[in-house]
């Protein structure tokens, strides 16, 4: 049974017009994205997303080694074998699928050569500031100020991460990930720091003191939360509820320390299980979500689809009212309202739909749906 009929990254809707909100804005608005353009080809021989066999045919097993990487594979070619003239890693989530590269500079790599990236990191605001003492550079030895800089496109973040950003850049690392793994590759992951402390191919490493809180959530759990996503959101192919379903469950399994991201896998296996009309399953991972985390407008307006599904439209007209209630420029919970109320309340169907057309007046993705609430109206003002 086909429930999908309007999709994009930022929510998913469900049937005739009922809509799954999983972002926190009223409608989806694309922030304009940062200077990213640069003249150092890293990622030349492999592409994100790609398959680990394609890997594989152009990377023969004697150029590389492999170690588990969570559920998956991190494949690593050396100093001596790689083209970069760095330590190239590039991990496997465990379907097979390239999720991210890391490029390590033990000893620097000299921007000098490289004006445009230059001049794009020169546009970027550091995300994050460390201090390193890097005993393997040759022009440095003393206490070194570096930057994190982050730019990417629509699916994928690139971090830089230099010393020396005002006067002489010297790359320390560079990183390419589908953004729902970027959090593994945060300088707050001691897999992170441990790798600029102790890199391959040196010795003494780098000291290093990161300025903010170290993320402490279990690396497994925030993989599995990533494959999720990635898969949910169709971020390498076609969307895959299948795996979305495995994934959350595992990351649910793994456990949190913080409830926030406990309360948000359950959200998303949620929303995973009612795609695949699988309503009961739905309704309990969402209750249980609410229950960890009361009054999210999100969960609410999937909890009140879910409910409608089961054919509880009061309960869902309830929940999507307070939905809205806490965030009145929540355009999804005000179209759901509006659909649910037809049969029993018409003049407030009408009020609700006309609420939406003014809320996503201008929005591109939601023509589709724009023109069908126009259609509601007009009938049921007959």
């Amino acid at each position: 049974m086909d429930f999908l009929r309007y999709i994009s990254l930022a929510y998913l809707t469900i049937g005739v017009g009922l809509v799954i909100g999983c972002s926190g804005s009223a409608a989806p608005i694309k922030p304009p994205l940062p200077p990213s353009k640069s003249d150092l080809v890293l990622l030349g021989s492999a592409a994100l997303c790609e398959r680990q066999v394609e890997f594989l045919k152009k990377h023969p097993i004697v150029s590389h080694t492999s170690k588990d990487w969570g559920s998956g594979q991190e494949l690593t070619i050396p100093l001596n074998n790689s083209a970069s003239h760095g330590e190239e890693s590039y991990f496997f989530d465990e379907d097979g699928v390239l999720v991210g590269a890391l490029f390590t500079f033990p000893k620097g790599l000299d921007l000098d050569p490289y004006p445009v990236l230059r001049r794009t990191l020169s546009q970027l605001k550091p995300s994050v500031e460390f201090y390193l003492n890097v005993a393997q550079l040759e022009t440095r030895t003393n206490m070194e100020s570096s930057a994190l800089l982050e730019t990417g496109d629509e699916k994928s973040t690139t971090q830089y991460l230099v010393i020396g950003l005002n006067e002489h850049p010297v790359l320390l690392q560079a990183s390419f990930t589908i953004d729902p793994y970027v959090r593994l590759f945060s300088p707050y992951r001691r897999e992170f720091l441990d790798r600029l402390r102790n890199p391959a191919g040196g010795k003494g490493g780098q000291k290093m003191e990161s300025q903010g809180t170290e993320d402490k959530e279990p690396f497994s759990s925030l993989q599995q939360f990533a494959r999720g996503q990635a898969a949910q959101l169709a971020y390498c192919g076609d969307k895959n509820y299948d795996v979305a379903a495995d994934a959350y469950q595992k990351a649910i399994a793994s456990g949190f320390t913080n409830q926030v991201w406990l309360a948000e896998a359950r959200h998303k296996l949620g929303v995973t299980w009612l795609v695949k009309g699988q309503f009961e399953k739905a309704k309990a991972e969402l209750q249980q979500s609410l229950a960890l985390r009361p009054n999210t407008p999100e969960v609410l307006n999937n909890l009140g689809t879910v409910q409608v599904k089961l054919g509880d439209r009061a309960a869902g007209i309830r929940l999507f009212e307070k939905a809205v209630t806490l965030r009145p420029n929540y355009a999804l919970a005000r179209f759901n309202l509006a659909e649910a109320s037809e049969s029993t309340n018409p003049k407030r169907a009408i009020s609700e739909y006309e609420t939406y057309l003014a809320l996503v007046e201008g929005i591109p993705e939601e023509e589709a749906r724009v023109a069908y609430a126009k259609d509601r109206v007009k009938a049921l003002k007959q």
